[in-house]
C-alpha cells in the first residue's frame, strides 16, 4: 500500500512538473510589444480555440472596456475560424483584400455602418492547429505559413501577431514544445508572440480546482478563455487587467487570480525568464 501510494504521489510531482515544462520557452522572444500600442482592431485567424465560449475576441474587448479609465481604449475584435484548421487552411490574402472582411458592422439597432477606414484592422492574431506546430508531419508546414502569413499581413499594413496556444491537459508535454515553435517562428519573422499556452500551464500547476479544459481535453471552458483573453490583453496593451472590472460571471476570486497570473506570465515570458 505504502508502495502504491508512493507511486502515484510521484507520478502527480512528475505530471505538475512536465505541465510547467519550464518557466519560459528555451528561445528567448525578440519582440516584446506590439509595433503600434495604440491599435484597436484586431483580426482573429484560427479555429475553435478562438470560438469556444462565443468566441474569445470579445472577452478582450470586454477587457478593455472594464479597465480604469485612465487605460481605457477601444478594442475590437474579428474571427476568422474553421474548425481544426491549420495555418494552410487558410487564405489570408482573400481575408484582408479590399471591402470584404471588416467592411461594415451593425449598430445596437441592427443598422449597417459602412467602415470609411483605410484599413479595417490594425493587428492580425493568427494561430495554427492545435498539434500543427510541433507535429513531425505539419511542422514544415506552420513554419512555412508563419512565414508567409506574415509578409501578407504586412503588405496589407497591418501587423501580424502570432498566439501560442496550449498543450492538451492529457499531453502536458506539449505546452513546452508549443512554447518553443511558436517562439521560434515569432524571432524569424519579427512577430509578438502572445504566451497563453504559458498561462495555461501556470495555472494548471498552481490551481487544479479551476478546470481550464472541456471534458475533450482540449478546448476551453469559460475559466479558460477568459485566462486567454486576459493573456491576449496584456500582451496588446503592456498593462495589467488584474485591476479590471470585467469578470465574465466568473467568482471576482477566480477571475482576479486569472487576470493577475495572465500579467504575471506574459511579463515574465518577454522578460526571457
Amino acid at each position: 500500500m505504502m508502495i502504491a501510494k508512493t507511486i502515484v504521489r510521484t507520478l502527480v510531482v512528475a505530471w505538475a512538473a512536465l505541465w510547467m515544462g519550464y518557466a519560459n520557452a528555451q528561445t528567448v522572444p525578440t519582440v516584446k510589444a506590439p509595433a503600434n500600442p495604440s491599435a484597436e482592431a484586431f483580426m482573429y485567424v484560427g479555429n475553435s480555440f478562438f470560438y469556444y465560449n462565443n468566441g474569445l475576441p470579445g472577452y478582450v474587448s470586454r477587457l478593455a472596456a472594464g479597465a480604469p479609465e485612465a487605460e481605457r481604449r477601444p478594442n475590437s475584435g474579428t474571427m476568422v475560424t474553421i474548425g481544426g484548421s491549420g495555418f494552410d487552411w487558410h487564405d489570408m490574402e482573400s481575408y484582408l483584400r479590399p471591402h470584404a472582411i471588416g467592411y461594415y458592422t451593425f449598430d445596437s439597432k441592427n443598422n449597417i455602418v459602412f467602415n470609411k477606414k483605410s484599413k479595417f484592422y490594425d493587428g492580425v492574431i493568427m494561430m495554427d492547429c492545435s498539434q500543427c506546430p510541433i507535429h513531425p508531419q505539419l511542422s514544415a508546414i506552420f513554419v512555412d505559413y508563419a512565414r508567409k502569413n506574415a509578409e501578407i499581413v504586412r503588405k496589407h499594413d497591418m501587423e501580424p501577431m502570432l498566439f501560442m496556444s496550449w498543450g492538451y491537459k492529457d499531453h502536458p508535454e506539449m505546452t513546452a514544445q508549443l512554447a518553443e515553435a511558436y517562439t521560434k517562428a515569432g524571432n524569424d519573422n519579427n512577430e509578438l508572440v502572445i504566451p497563453a499556452g504559458l498561462a495555461f500551464a501556470r495555472v494548471f500547476k498552481e490551481r487544479p480546482d479551476l478546470e481550464l479544459y472541456q471534458p475533450d481535453l482540449r478546448h476551453p471552458t469559460l475559466i479558460g478563455t477568459y485566462l486567454a483573453a486576459a493573456t491576449v490583453y496584456s500582451a496588446l496593451t503592456g498593462r495589467s487587467s488584474e485591476n479590471n472590472t470585467y469578470e465574465a460571471g466568473l467568482d471576482p476570486a477566480v477571475a482576479h487570480y486569472l487576470r493577475k497570473t495572465a500579467w504575471e506570465v506574459t511579463t515574465a515570458y518577454y522578460a526571457g525568464h
